[in-house]
């Protein structure tokens, strides 16, 4: 491809094996990540005589079903026999397993920037659509179905129809108590839940510059919940300092030889995107879904929606999602009560997510229950080195092991039918996190706020005077 080039041209073009005159392309896999729900791939390949194509560049990890609690015996025979087939599966195929035992284990969209799997360039594949967490490294990173998976263990390569290009600039400043997460929960009601639909997603601009990894994580983990099929961000100075260091990263000449590689993955000041959108961050509040879709997302301080007051289009929709969520329309969203709390998730269980909770809960006792569940075991590590086990513990909270727990509505971690949770997770779907559970999605430093208050409430009053770093 000649003329300027976009981020996603320079990775999607390097990555291109093959191109199929129906428009498909067959691409290298650099990383592929494998959790419980791949036993049907493994299946598939041992039905056909074959063997994992390139082991050492497949990933095991336990996370779906892991335990957050009593991991020495688990009680549900199903669990227990999704756990051990894994354990097999990439024993009898020497894969890597990050495994219950392991003190690297953990959520697999964690774990996998933190051990350095992930790094700037690659294209990384998983059976999970949260897989797009990793184009905040400067990947094309894509979740893929079980055929998929399989066709990717047995070549190492996998047939993909090339998206649109869409880039959304985010200029302006954040205003304390805003974060990544806001910003995409932001973008994603003002274009809604197909928004970015078929496009790959580049976030540029001074605020995404700003973000720390953990934040650029979450923001492109919350492409997909757009309609994009993945999000990117370019890689920089930041970037680079995450990863140096990291069991997979390079090192000595290597390093430096990947360095000048990464610093060309970047968008030529003229190329054109099919779509460019803007947001500005100094509009941006705080933010809390209301409804049964991320799109369904309104800042703290306004105001249930009115369903006579929205387009025909969306009247039934707004209807349902506010008799399911059992909200007036009309009333203050801010003062909701609340059930319980969840801070976890591949979306925002990283130690900067929890830094920000505890700077809230600090010193607070929370009103409701809840569960705190690190993204990885050395996420949890690093966070009782730095006490903040202690900072939940003391609010009341429960501190568990990492996992997708809540998330996914696993292991008995649930919210009961008709209870409400303030969630840092990545989806408010009816039934998401429990049947009849009704979840809003929001950051962990307003899900903390939520916790010492009992309500949905502004965290903003609450972190004056604190160090939300």
């Amino acid at each position: 491809m000649s003329g300027p080039r976009t981020l996603f041209d320079r990775l999607w073009d390097a990555h291109d094996v093959h191109a199929r005159g129906d428009g498909a392309s067959l691409l290298w896999v650099d990383r592929h990540l494998v959790h419980e729900g791949s036993h049907h791939a493994f299946r598939k390949i041992e039905e056909r005589g074959l063997r994992v194509a390139y082991p050492e560049l497949t990933f095991g990890v336990v996370d779906h079903y892991a335990p957050t609690k009593n991991r020495a015996y688990i009680a549900d025979p199903a669990i227990r026999q999704m756990i051990n087939t894994l354990t097999d599966n990439t024993a009898r195929h020497g894969v890597r397993l990050y495994g219950l035992d392991d003190p690297r284990q953990g959520i697999v969209h964690v774990i996998g920037p933190e051990q350095g799997i992930t790094l700037p360039g690659l294209l990384v594949v998983c059976g999970d659509s949260h897989t797009s967490t990793h184009g905040a490294f400067g990947t094309i990173a894509f979740g893929i179905g079980a055929t998929e998976v399989a066709h990717v263990l047995a070549t190492q390569t996998i047939w993909q129809k090339r998206p649109k290009a869409m880039r959304i600039t985010i200029n302006g400043n954040l205003s304390a108590g805003v974060g990544a997460k806001d910003i995409a929960l932001g973008w994603i009601a003002k274009l809604g839940a197909d928004g970015a639909r078929g496009h790959a997603i580049e976030y540029a601009g001074p605020v995404v510059r700003g973000l720390s990894m953990e934040g650029r994580m979450t923001l492109c983990n919350l492409s997909i919940e757009g309609g994009g099929r993945f999000g990117l961000i370019a890689p920089d100075e930041t970037t680079y300092d995450y990863v140096q260091g990291r069991t997979f990263a390079p090192t000595g000449a290597t390093w430096d030889a990947a360095l000048e590689a990464w610093s060309q993955l970047g968008t030529d000041a003229d190329a054109e995107f099919d779509r460019d959108e803007s947001l500005n961050a100094s509009e941006i509040a705080p933010i809390v879904t209301w409804g049964t879709s991320p799109e369904d997302a309104l800042p703290i301080t306004a105001s249930v929606p009115d369903p006579d007051r929205v387009p025909d289009a969306k009247r039934e929709k707004v209807r349902d999602a506010l008799d399911y969520m059992a909200l007036v329309p009309g009333r203050p969203l801010e003062g909701t009560a609340i059930d319980q709390v969840f801070i976890g998730s591949c979306t925002n269980a990283r130690i900067e997510d929890l830094r920000m909770a505890a700077a809230v809960l600090a010193g607070r006792t929370a009103k409701v229950p809840g569960i705190v569940s690190p993204g990885s075991a050395l996420v949890k590590a690093q966070a009782e080195q730095e006490g903040l086990d202690r900072v939940f513990m003391n609010a009341g909270l429960e501190w568990v092991a990492s996992g997708c727990s809540m998330c996914v509505g696993m292991n008995g971690d649930l919210v009961a039918p008709g209870k409400r949770c303030a969630s840092t997770t990545n989806r408010n779907f009816k039934g998401r996190q429990g049947r009849g559970a009704r979840t809003h999605l929001m950051s962990p430093a307003m899900v903390a706020a939520a916790a010492v208050t009992g309500t949905l409430a502004d965290v903003r009053p609450l972190l004056e005077g604190r160090d939300a770093a």
